[in-house]
């Protein structure tokens, strides 16, 4: 690689903001720059050759996302359509589109990875270093950083190793690398998992003609929901244009905060109504029990959501099945399972998990000082405690992702603001000394990539401004209202030197 260091004399090019990520977050993020911050210069680094992030990358049968549009969609371009629940290439396009009419298109460098950005408390800036792949890397400076990279690896998903899988004789593809030449008409697929990939890939492709088995060590919450709105179009016809899109809005948002709040104060009742939809939905005698009756509560993992019983439909029909049990081996002809009993595969897709990344593996340094990420404690949920002049993006577990990445946004813009009006130049988190016992995971879910990798992300703190509380309500109230000085150190006129990330946590 080339040395990324200027020649004698030379300055680094230097912007205001620089966005990690042009996918849903940092598309969004770059929008409100250019709305909120128009003065402020922004560049967007894209690891990737195009726009879409997870968007662009997932490409197996049926990708969606299970959040309604409605509240997917960012604030300030609201989503018109009736579908409530979308395909992959919908959303894709809508990032895409939103991209272009915002300019934001013009402003992201593609092949750009960020792979490390030292802070400077004496000039204030970060100076970040970036792979361009064969043409070498390059550096620049900003003011502020602003990751939108997500939480997980985009290169690799979550795939253990089976014993036997040499001997199978049929191919094993993970959703993160699907083969775009793949047919499954007439053959039979496993689809190994029970979460939000699995329960989409199994009706996806039994209706690309194939009998598909989805094999869960497991069972899973899982709710139908509609996929059209007919409320919304008629909300739309008879109130304005801007009025129908808050009514709508705020109706998906009140209501998923209506059932996560259900979830987790009437746990049972919530059992109750899940199992009995899915036995309306699902032939005589299917073994609810064992197959759709989960060992933890609803929402100690994110329910999963089947758009118009896509999934109870293929298994009526016949082309699809749910079978609970542990894997053995592969075998030349499928898998043998550790009941003993033998399920036939032509094809078996290892619907596996996520492999959690913090930052897109970008390394922070500050005054010298490497940050691990596991050693700060989150500040309101975007920023980290010992780093100045940063931000990230991680949206809800409960709720739509961009819910959360639109009032972080706001929230960064706001701050910028601040700075400029009082001549000031750097803020950073500075959390108070908490017990140990008192941090706690930034992900409150038990899900398998959390469980696996969220050990790498910041933690949390028991009290506000340190605690998350995943509730947009109270967010809201927080980041679009709430005091900008609370937890904050702010530089104005002469170098500090920055309390090391590390002096206040015990090493573990």
């Amino acid at each position: 690689m080339t040395d990324p260091q200027p020649s004698p004399g030379e300055a680094l090019e230097h912007v205001d903001v620089l966005v990690i990520g042009a996918g849903l977050s940092g598309v969004g993020a770059a929008c409100h720059l250019r709305r909120e911050c128009p003065d402020k210069t922004v560049v967007v680094l894209e690891a990737r050759e195009r726009i879409g992030g997870t968007w662009d990358l997932f490409r197996y049968p049926g990708v969606r996302s299970d959040s309604d549009m409605f509240t997917l969609g960012y604030d300030f371009r609201p989503w018109r359509s009736s579908r409530a629940i979308v395909d992959g290439p919908s959303i894709l396009a809508y990032v895409i589109e939103t991209a272009r009419a915002y300019g934001v298109d013009r402003q992201i460098r593609f092949r750009h990875r960020a792979v490390r950005a030292e802070w400077s408390s004496e000039t204030a800036r970060w100076t970040v270093t970036v792979d361009r792949g064969e043409a070498g890397t390059v550096a620049l400076t900003c003011s502020w950083l602003y990751a939108c990279t997500g939480y997980y690896r985009y290169d690799q998903g979550h795939r253990p190793t089976f014993p036997g899988e040499a001997d199978f004789g049929g191919p094993i593809v993970h959703p993160q690398q699907w083969p775009t030449d793949l047919d499954v008409r007439g053959r039979r697929v496993v689809v190994i998992g029970s979460g939000a990939t699995a329960v989409t890939l199994v009706p996806a492709l039994a209706a690309q003609g194939a009998h598909v088995t989805m094999l869960q060590r497991s069972p899973t919450y899982i709710a139908t929901v509609r996929s059209v709105d007919a409320t919304a179009e008629r909300i739309r016809r008879r109130w304005p244009t801007w009025v129908g899109d808050v009514v709508v809005r705020w109706k998906y948002l009140l209501t998923s905060m209506v059932i996560y709040r259900l979830s987790r104060r009437r746990p049972e009742r919530m059992k109750a109504l899940l199992r009995r939809g899915a036995v309306a939905q699902l032939p005589a005698g299917f073994d609810v029990e064992t197959h759709l009756t989960p060992s933890y509560q609803p929402w100690d993992q994110r329910l999963c959501a089947v758009p118009d019983g896509d999934l109870f439909r293929a298994i009526r029909a016949g082309s699809a099945d749910i079978v609970t049990d542990g894997i053995d081996r592969f075998t030349p002809a499928g898998i043998r399972l550790v009941s003993g009993r033998e399920l036939a595969a032509d094809v078996i897709v290892t619907a596996t998990g996520l492999t959690v990344l913090a930052l897109g593996g970008m390394e922070l340094v500050v005054d010298g000082d490497v940050v691990d990420p596991a050693r700060t404690v989150a500040y309101k949920g975007l920023m980290m405690s010992g780093v100045p002049n940063f931000s990230l993006t991680l949206g809800y577990t409960n709720a739509s992702w961009t819910l959360k990445a639109d009032l972080v946004a706001r929230y960064v813009c706001r701050l910028l603001r601040h700075l400029d009006r009082r001549g000031l130049r750097s803020a950073t988190p500075v959390a108070p000394d908490f017990p140990e016992d008192q941090l706690t995971g930034l992900i409150d879910l038990r899900s398998g990539y959390v469980r696996r990798g969220g050990q790498r992300l910041p933690r949390q703190g028991p009290v506000a401004p340190w605690r998350l509380h995943q509730n947009y309500l109270r967010d809201l109230v927080l980041l679009r209202w709430g005091r900008l000085t609370d937890g904050l150190r702010f530089d104005r006129l002469r170098p500090v030197t920055t309390r090391r990330v590390h002096d206040r946590l015990p090493v573990r």
